[in-house]
């Protein structure tokens, strides 16, 4: 097994087995075919084989641009703000969860240098072959496992990332508790989700178009109130069409 193996394996809360056969990275669902049955048909379309080969250069920037207007940043621009964010820099630990095809998860590996690790988190068998498809760098580890209920052991990571993934999630609250679990003191987070329009008339639209998709539909503002109940410091907001990008970081000092 490769050292950025073992170093994963040892940010595993104790006790924690893989599953079946390696196929070239640690599964900890085995015969599970989903962590969780899908919220609705954006799910189950993002689970079926095709979804996966056209994720990356079709599927996600064009829903992207839909979701985030004209005007919203575009992937490159999403991964450079995920970076900025999180603070990446040589030796950090980031965590890349429902990492889909590992595009965030590869530019992550750059980022951290080689005595960093770069971590992509997927349910989706289909995803993340997609993404040891690619060339990846070494500091670049994958896992297959629960997004809401994380198999990493308490303050195990520097950095966590989530984009367009939390709104799709059965328990996006039980989710933030994970991330915020994982993330040792100091530790910044980015998430990038669905975000309400304020006004009635688009508020009533964007609701109707979730719930049409299976996906939740937050509030301007939510996410953030979220994160301060959890214990996180210098949040901050930016909107692009019905998307959010938000980020916190937990204070040096926090008590879990």
């Amino acid at each position: 097994m490769p050292d950025h193996r073992e170093r994963l394996s040892s940010l595993l809360r104790p006790g924690t087995t893989t599953s079946g056969p390696d196929k070239g990275f640690l599964d900890l669902l085995g015969e599970i075919p989903q962590a969780g049955p899908p919220t609705g048909l954006a799910q189950r379309l993002m689970r079926t084989s095709a979804v996966p080969m056209i994720y990356e250069r079709y599927w996600r920037p064009t829903l992207g641009r839909v979701a985030k207007g004209l005007t919203g940043p575009s992937m490159a621009d999403e991964i450079r703000i995920a970076i900025e964010a999180l603070g990446l820099g040589p030796g950090r630990v980031a965590l890349d969860v429902a990492c889909g095809t590992g595009r965030f998860t590869r530019a992550f590996g750059e980022a951290v240098g080689p005595d960093g690790l770069s971590i992509g988190l997927d349910g989706s068998v289909t995803m993340l072959e997609k993404a040891l498809s690619e060339p990846n760098p070494a500091t670049v580890t994958y896992l297959r496992a629960d997004a809401v209920d994380l198999p990493l052991d308490d303050s195990t990571v520097d950095a966590v990332c989530c984009f367009a993934a939390l709104h799709m999630f059965a328990d996006p609250d039980a989710a933030l508790d994970s991330f915020a679990r994982v993330l040792k003191p100091g530790g910044s987070l980015v998430l990038l989700t669905s975000a309400r329009h304020s006004d009635q008339p688009m508020r009533l639209a964007d609701t109707f178009l979730g719930r049409l998709s299976g996906q939740r539909m937050f509030d301007r503002g939510e996410i953030a109130l979220k994160l301060f109940r959890r214990g996180f410091e210098h949040v901050g907001e930016r909107y692009s069409g019905v998307t959010q990008i938000v980020t916190g970081e937990l204070p040096v000092n926090i008590r879990k």
